[in-house]
């Protein structure tokens, strides 16, 4: 498989599953969403009822990616990723939230790049076909597209860290450790260190640790594990992403 259809398919699971994951959260009528829905002026008895219909629509938007993509649907996700994210810092969350969630929208935003349409109304909702060699231009906006996602992402959780968020903190707890305000601390450093090499120079084998570095981060939640670690899969999908693009890029600049 070729690089261009390896990212093509990482970034293309990973939008499915931040809207699987985000979903999955509407079914089980997760109580945070209230705050969300509240920004809207949706009082709490009827955020409850709308929780499960919004999250049966994610469910069945992320399993439409998975069976049959379309342009339409990565469109969507990118205006509806930014806009719930968007709802955190509305309902008075730190504006951290926003930016560590940044791979709910970069991530489709950059398959959307991958993948460019035809001229046509119609090419919005044609299904996406893994794409052949792309142009070293087009690479370059698709690697920046994904750098900084990459870099909001780990500076927006970093920056939860350094402002010890209480959830997180209770996730190092819960680890045994005993000082969890420094592990916050060098966690929050380490993050924001990462998101700084990432928008200045990218290396590849670092981009390789922050990635497994995230997905094995993502499984400290204590409640819905799970379903914490699928939504956030945009995260993943980005760094891995980035990490195969560079590796294209280097391969494209050693044949010029």
């Amino acid at each position: 498989m070729k690089t261009e259809q390896k990212i093509y398919y990482t970034l293309r699971i990973a939008a499915a599953m931040c809207l699987i994951g985000h979903g999955a959260f509407g079914i089980i009528t997760k109580a945070v969403w209230c705050n969300y829905l509240a920004v809207f002026g949706i009082g709490q008895d009827m955020a409850y009822q709308l929780m499960p219909v919004i999250g049966s629509v994610d469910i069945l938007m992320g399993i439409s990616l998975l069976i049959y993509p379309v342009r339409a649907v990565l469109l969507w996700l990118v205006i509806w990723g930014l806009a719930t994210a968007s709802m955190r810092p509305f309902s008075g969350e730190p504006f951290a939230e926003l930016l560590e969630r940044a791979g709910n929208f970069g991530a489709p935003l950059t398959l959307l790049l991958l993948c460019q349409p035809g001229k046509g109304f119609q090419e919005w909702f044609k299904k996406i076909q893994p794409p052949g060699p792309i142009s070293q231009e087009n690479l370059k906006k698709i690697t920046l597209c994904l750098r900084l996602t990459a870099f909001l992402l780990l500076a927006g959780h970093g920056w939860l860290n350094l402002i010890e968020k209480k959830g997180l903190l209770s996730q190092y707890t819960s680890l045994g450790f005993s000082d969890v305000h420094m592990v916050a601390r060098i966690a929050g450093i380490f993050e924001i260190t990462a998101a700084v090499i990432i928008a200045i120079r990218p290396i590849r084998p670092l981009v390789m640790l922050f990635f497994i570095w995230k997905m094995g981060t993502e499984l400290f939640y204590a409640d819905w594990v799970i379903f914490e670690w699928i939504e956030r899969g945009g995260s993943y999908g980005t760094l891995l992403a980035l990490w195969l693009a560079l590796g294209q890029r280097n391969n494209k600049q050693d044949t010029l």
